[in-house]
Formats: C-alpha cells, structure tokens, sequence
C-alpha cells in the first residue's frame, strides 16, 4: 500500500495516522504489525505527539543539529546535504503493532512524514503483517 502526499514547505511534519487507520481498515489484518516506510533520502517517518510548539521545536532542532549551509561536500553536487544529514538523525520507518483492527498508539502519538527538502510529492509505503492466530 503506498499513500501519497504533496509536501508544501521545505522542513515540515505532515500527521499521517488518520490515512495509515484508514488503510489498516480496508485491510483484512485485526491483529499484527503495521510498517511504515519512505525510500526517500530527505524525509523520514518519526511519531510523536501533534502539538503545534512541539512540531516547531522538534524542526528547530534539527535545524540547530543540522544547519543549512555548513560547508557539506554533498551540497557541491545538490546543495541539499542538510536534508540528507537530517534524514538520517530522524530514521526512514516505524514499525507499530495493530490491534483489534488499529494502530496501537499512546494516548497522545501519532505518526508523522518528516519533510526535510520539501516542496515535493512523496510517497509512504505501509506493509502490513498480519499475526498468526
């Protein structure tokens, strides 16, 4: 299953739980395990709570740890080396249980598409595993 989304900025957080519920629900699996992944070497999939100070403060540092311009020798070919570096600090895929038919998460998680060389269309795979009963 893929979903796609149109990024409008270029470091942002999209919340994508209620389109990954949706997909689960279409899906035969009650029980198992949801993954959640992107290919792609600028973005990343974390989870975390939606709350917009903490959106804000969760890019600014990665802005701090990452920032633009540092002289990265990627950047002499794309100029988007800081994308990549955060790429990596936030991780490409998430890995959460289902159960009785739904994401098994906190009461305030949700997941999140992390836009780090936005605008672009980019896609999220979801691979579901359903358990043995």
């Amino acid at each position: 299953m893929k979903l796609k989304i149109e990024t409008t900025r270029r470091i942002e957080l999209i919340d994508i739980t209620s389109e990954i519920q949706q997909e689960i629900m279409k899906s035969e699996v009650s029980e198992g395990i949801c993954i959640i992944s992107t290919r792609h070497t600028t973005a990343g999939i974390i989870v975390n709570e939606n709350e917009s100070g903490l959106k804000e403060d969760i890019l600014n540092l990665l802005q701090k740890l990452v920032p633009t311009g540092a002289g990265y020798r990627h950047d002499q070919i794309d100029n988007n080396a800081d994308a990549h570096l955060r790429a990596v600090l936030i991780g490409a895929s998430e890995a959460l249980p289902i159960t009785q038919g739904k994401l098994e998460l906190g009461t305030w998680q949700r997941v999140f598409f992390a836009e780090m060389d936005g605008p672009r269309n980019r896609i999220v795979n979801l691979t579901l595993l359903k358990s043995i009963e």
